[in-house]
């Protein structure tokens, strides 16, 4: 396979990690009232017990749980850094704000892509991408309603702090391509555990009060908290990193419209242009993989 065609082929298993983020609203709705530790230390541990199930099968997958300490460091603090930020995030300031500075997380892993080796970051990476960024502007502001006030400087700080944690591990992963997509089941598994702790430490346990309820925490573990990291692990690592930070963006989009589906949102215009904005800024960010450049032919005039 050629080093183009693996390319494409890892940043559509990356943004097949979009697609499972999108129903994340979806599923959290669905799952009822369980506090969010409760909730990540649950799902987490599905997530990893996935990758932890494969091995069976695969003996030498275990083998990669050896890994540095500073690998240890950017996978556990990526998954749990950002989800304990964004929890903390929605407590100290409203939802709708909240999500506004999260949702910068596409933008800043297109930006910090520049630093890395062998990655050039031009004009319509930007364009895609910014215009993703004002799709997802129009989407909470339209839908939800926005108010930045300064009370809530603290908790706008804790989701700008999701915001950086997650682009840094996206983009930071990128560099340890031995690293093998087996060792996020570590991380997820090290998430569960730090999440067990702080849901002992800052809530009351609830548990879900029907099937419909535990079959949505299964699902949220399996997809959106589970086999959505292995495929964003060999997305950013191996595929284009610029377009999937642009097509990210998606996710809150068609979370959205799930949402819509379901019962839980009204449909309203901003989804519709947000839906335009981000669908092109998705085209113009990853049209590397749409148009290729024809190979240069060799001058065949005789001199």
């Amino acid at each position: 396979m050629s080093s183009s065609s693996t390319q494409t082929a890892a940043t559509l298993t990356g943004l097949a990690a979009v697609f499972m983020w999108s129903f994340l609203s979806l599923l959290t709705v669905a799952s009822g009232t369980m506090p969010p530790f409760q909730l990540a230390a649950i799902t987490f541990a599905i997530g990893g017990s996935i990758g932890v199930a494969s091995w069976v099968v695969r003996p030498e997958g275990a083998r990669s749980l050896k890994q540095p300490l500073k690998v240890w460091l950017l996978g556990v603090g990526g998954l749990f850094g950002y989800h304990a930020l964004y929890f903390a995030a929605l407590r100290l300031a409203p939802p709708a704000e909240a999500q506004l500075f999260n949702y910068l997380w596409p933008l800043l892993i297109v930006l910090f892509s520049a630093f890395l080796p062998n990655e050039k970051l031009k004009i319509h990476h930007i364009a895609g991408v910014l215009l993703g960024l004002a799709g997802t502007l129009v989407l909470i502001a339209g839908m939800r309603g926005v108010e930045i006030k300064p009370q809530y400087i603290t908790g706008y700080a804790c989701a700008l702090g999701a915001a950086l944690a997650w682009s840094s591990y996206s983009v930071l992963s990128r560099p340890f391509k031995n690293v093998p997509s087996d060792a996020v089941a570590g991380f997820c598994l090290a998430t569960s555990a730090l999440s067990f702790f702080c849901h002992l430490a800052f809530e009351q346990t609830v548990w879900p009060s029907s099937v419909m309820q535990w079959l949505a925490i299964v699902t949220l573990g399996i997809f959106p908290l589970g086999l959505a990291f292995y495929a964003w692990d060999r997305g950013v690592k191996f595929g284009d990193i610029r377009a999937l930070g642009a097509a990210s963006y998606a996710a809150p989009l068609l979370s959205t419209i799930f949402l819509v589906l379901a019962g839980y949102a009204e449909l309203r215009w901003p989804l519709g242009l947000a839906a335009v904005l981000i669908s092109v800024g998705g085209v113009v960010a990853a049209k590397e993989m749409f148009i290729r450049k024809k190979p240069r032919l060799p001058d065949s005039n005789l001199s």
